[in-house]
């Protein structure tokens, strides 16, 4: 199951479920992309009582779609190495039906596009499909001749992974589901021993300069 509980989501490292060993025909690229990408990822910088959400039922994408672009150095920090942010919910429009996926990036390491899309509940196999259309549309329209193809991933609540492998392995772009928690939702001892906001801030300056 990649659905955890509260005290054992924090810092969990299992390989996402997806079918990049079947769509990626270059070794060296599968591995990669199989290393890269986590079952599940704890948002720290996430938290729904701050913002004014009192009852996670009434979080939806675009909250925590929002959350993530206000802080999208945090994300990318947290999904990985070499993201470079490229836009939320543009438009891709194909024979005039116009598609929006949540979250666009490209990863140097891959050489790809990889969208996101975000969903607060439980993994439907719906969401595939979805995916499966941005992936066709970027790959299509979008990608440049020396990219590699686009990669999708699902992030969702909770998500049954024998589920997901058995379902997801007939499609043909490569696509991955991983689940997510936010700050509020963490147990106490573990928001205690998180930096605070001015601690965080701090820390973020500090590697700035580093790299200047």
């Amino acid at each position: 199951m990649i659905k955890l509980t509260k005290d054992d989501a924090y810092g969990h490292r299992e390989q996402m479920p997806s079918n990049f060993t079947k769509t990626i025909a270059n070794a060296e690229q599968m591995r990669k992309a199989v290393t890269m990408f986590k079952d599940s990822y704890m948002l720290d910088f996430i938290n729904v009582e701050e913002i004014g959400v009192r009852d996670g039922i009434d979080v939806d994408e675009r909250v925590v779609e929002k959350e993530i672009i206000n802080k999208v150095k945090n994300f990318i920090m947290t999904i990985g190495r070499d993201f470079t942010f490229m836009g939320n919910q543009q438009l891709l429009e194909v024979y005039g039906v116009e598609h929006f996926p949540d979250l666009l990036f490209f990863n140097r390491e891959l050489n790809a596009m990889v969208v996101i899309e975000l969903k607060t509940g439980e993994f439907k196999t719906s969401y595939l499909g979805q995916l499966m259309g941005y992936l066709t549309i970027l790959d299509e329209k979008v990608r440049k001749p020396h990219e590699n193809p686009s990669i999708g991933i699902v992030l969702c609540k909770s998500a049954n992974r024998e589920y997901v492998e058995f379902m997801i392995r007939d499609y043909s772009k490569p696509m991955g589901v991983a689940t997510y928690i936010t700050a509020d939702e963490m147990p106490e001892h573990l928001r205690k021993a998180l930096p605070s906001k001015e601690e965080f801030a701090k820390l973020m300056g500090k590697e700035d300069n580093d790299h200047e």
